[in-house]
């Protein structure tokens, strides 16, 4: 039986507790740190290198957070590290920089990017945790990533992201699919972390008994609703609380 509770015990920080007005980058070591010193547990994502190394960051393409118009995977790390988070001085981590910065003085909730074939990331990601003791479970929106996570290490915490894909250009099938946990039913969920925006729809289909986490909480008043629905909140900045 896994013991859940650890996802439940403290808010947890997207991306870490990032503040990009305070030079503060999103899935930067700075946030990870600063989550760390407010006791907030540290939601992050990870991307496959070209060159086999599981960077933290978020986008597909490198455009947005360091102005290289470039899709992740066709990078490798030697040009990943010359790169700077929104002109600051952080850069893009590896996975492992963050657990050894963290090393289990809070939870780690990771995301795996799908950007490369199923069991390509998930590998990797699974070499680099074999050595790590903290808490931590694996999310993703790939229902095929949490039923390779089933099959071959079934024993991490796995949960599955998911909301109403409003802006998702993928086919009107697909979509209901998803967003109704259709593939729960095989990929069998530890926990669902599911979009606050379009959560109330989909409420009265999950199991009561079942981990609801809800992402993501920016204001006060979306905190103080969904934290009496949800058993945990992934939020942002924190500046209502």
């Amino acid at each position: 039986m896994k013991n859940l509770d650890f996802l439940t015990e403290n808010l947890i920080a997207h991306r870490g507790f990032f503040n990009s007005q305070k030079g503060i980058p999103e899935n930067s070591i700075m946030a990870f740190q600063r989550a760390i010193e407010n006791n907030y547990s540290i939601e992050l994502d990870v991307h496959l290198l070209k060159d086999g190394n599981v960077i933290v960051f978020h986008d597909n393409c490198l455009l947005r957070m360091t102005g290289l118009n470039k899709l992740v995977k066709d990078c490798d790390y030697e040009e990943i590290k010359k790169l700077h988070l929104l002109n600051t001085t952080q850069k893009i981590p590896l996975l492992q920089e963050v657990l050894n910065l963290v090393k289990g003085k809070v939870a780690i909730l990771i995301e795996l990017k799908y950007d490369v074939k199923v069991g390509l990331l998930e590998k990797e990601v699974l070499k680099i945790l074999k050595q790590y003791t903290g808490k931590y479970a694996i999310q993703s929106f790939n229902p095929q990533s949490l039923f390779w996570l089933k099959k071959h290490a079934s024993q991490i915490p796995r949960g599955q992201l998911s909301g109403a894909f409003e802006n998702s250009k993928m086919c009107k099938i697909k979509k209901y699919l998803l967003k109704n946990l259709f593939f729960n039913r095989v990929t069998k969920p530890d926990f669902i972390a599911y979009d606050v925006k379009s959560i109330d729809k989909i409420l009265p289909r999950l199991k009561k008994s079942q981990i609801i986490l809800g992402w993501t909480v920016r204001d006060k008043q979306t905190y103080g609703k969904y934290v009496k629905i949800c058993n945990n909140l992934i939020c942002e900045n924190f500046h209502f609380l």
